[in-house]
C-alpha cells in the first residue's frame, strides 16, 4: 500500500516524532532538497500534508501547487506566515500546537525577568573570566534589583499571560494586564491603555499573540516604563519598535530587557547585543524536550486526523 506523501518544511528535533512520520508516511524534507521549486513543480500534486514551523509558515504560491493537500500542520503557535484566509476559502485545515508551549514560555519569561533584575549574566561572566579574584571587594559588582514584589504588567492575558501571572503572583508581585477587553475570570486589575499599564508597572511582560499588532511598545511606552522598569518579550518580536528599544537601553531610559524574540530574526540590533542590561535568547522559549515532544505529537495527531477525513482537533481554519 502506498503511503501518503508529506512535505516537511522545517526540521523536527525529536527523533521519535521523525521515526513515526517516516513509519506512517513518505516524508519529503524540503529543507534538504537542492532545487526546491523544481522538485515542487514535478511532485507537488501528490502531497497530502505539510509540516512547517511558525516562523516559516507556507507561502500561498506553494499552497497553490499542492492541489491534493489536506492539512497544514504548524509545529508551533504562530500562523502569521500562513495565508489563513486562503486556507479557509479552500476549506483547508491549518493546525497549530496551541497549549503545548504555555508552561515553558511562561517559565522563560520569569527567568528572563529575574536574570535581568539580578544581573545574572554579568555576574556569571564576572566569575568565569576570573574578575572575582582580581576584584574581590563587594562593590565590584553593582547592586541588583529585587524581583519579588515588583509590579508586573502583562500585555495579553491568554494562556501564556495567565501562566506568567500565576508565577509572578507566587513571588508576591501585584499583577495588572491589558488586552482587547477585561476578562471576568481573571482576578487581576485590567488597564485598558498600554501606556497607562507601562506607567504603573516595574516590569512589562509581552505575552500577546497580536498577529496584526506592530511596534506597540515604542519610545512613549518605554518612557512611561521608566529608568527602573524592565521589558520582557516572549511573544512577537515586531510588537516592539526595536530602534526605540535600542535607544532606550543605550540611554538608560529603562533598566533592562529580557528578549526571546526579535523583529528580523536571527539579526539582532548591535546595541541590544552589546548591552550588559539585556538578557537575550534565540527564540527558544519552547525549546525543551518535553514541550517539543508534545508539539510533535500534536502535529502527528493533526495529520492523522486530516488524512482520515476528520476535522483536526487543532484546526484554526475549518
Amino acid at each position: 500500500m502506498t503511503k501518503p506523501q508529506v512535505l516537511q518544511l522545517n526540521p523536527i528535533l525529536i527523533p521519535a516524532v521523525n521515526d513515526t512520520l517516516a513509519e506512517r508516511y513518505t516524508v519529503h524534507k524540503y529543507f534538504e532538497i537542492a532545487d526546491g521549486p523544481a522538485w515542487l513543480a514535478a511532485n507537488g500534486t501528490a502531497i497530502e500534508a505539510v509540516v512547517t514551523g511558525g516562523h516559516t509558515g507556507i507561502a500561498r504560491a506553494m499552497l497553490e501547487q499542492l492541489p491534493a493537500l489536506k492539512v497544514v500542520a504548524v509545529n508551533g503557535v504562530g500562523t502569521d506566515a500562513v495565508d489563513l484566509a486562503y486556507c479557509r476559502a479552500r476549506a483547508l485545515p491549518v493546525t497549530a500546537t496551541l497549549g503545548a508551549l504555555t508552561e515553558d514560555v511562561a517559565d522563560l519569561a520569569i527567568g528572563l525577568l529575574i536574570a535581568a533584575c539580578r544581573n545574572i549574566c554579568p555576574g556569571d561572566r564576572f566569575v568565569r573570566e576570573g574578575q572575582w579574584e582580581q576584584f574581590p571587594q563587594p562593590s565590584a559588582i553593582p547592586l541588583a534589583r529585587r524581583f519579588s514584589g515588583m509590579r508586573v504588567g502583562i500585555v495579553g492575558m491568554g494562556r501564556v499571560g495567565r501562566a506568567v501571572a500565576t508565577r509572578a503572583a507566587a513571588f508576591g508581585c501585584p499583577i495588572a494586564y491589558t488586552d482587547l477587553y477585561a476578562m471576568d475570570d481573571v482576578p487581576h486589575r485590567f488597564v485598558p491603555a498600554l501606556l497607562d499599564l507601562a506607567r504603573a508597572s516595574d516590569a512589562l511582560v509581552l505575552c500577546a499573540a497580536a498577529d496584526s499588532a506592530e511596534g506597540i511598545v515604542d519610545a512613549a511606552v518605554l518612557d512611561a516604563l521608566g529608568p527602573r522598569g524592565y521589558l520582557v518579550n516572549v511573544a512577537r518580536g515586531r510588537l516592539v519598535n526595536e530602534a526605540d528599544l535600542a535607544a532606550a537601553i543605550s540611554a538608560g531610559q529603562i533598566a533592562g530587557a529580557g528578549l526571546d524574540v526579535f523583529v528580523d530574526e536571527p539579526r539582532v540590533p548591535l546595541a541590544l547585543r552589546q548591552s550588559e542590561r539585556t538578557v537575550l535568547q534565540a527564540h527558544r522559549a519552547s525549546a525543551t524536550w518535553e514541550t517539543r515532544a508534545a508539539m510533535g505529537q500534536m502535529v502527528l495527531d493533526s495529520i492523522a486526523q486530516a488524512l482520515a477525513g476528520e476535522r483536526p482537533a487543532m484546526s484554526l481554519t475549518t
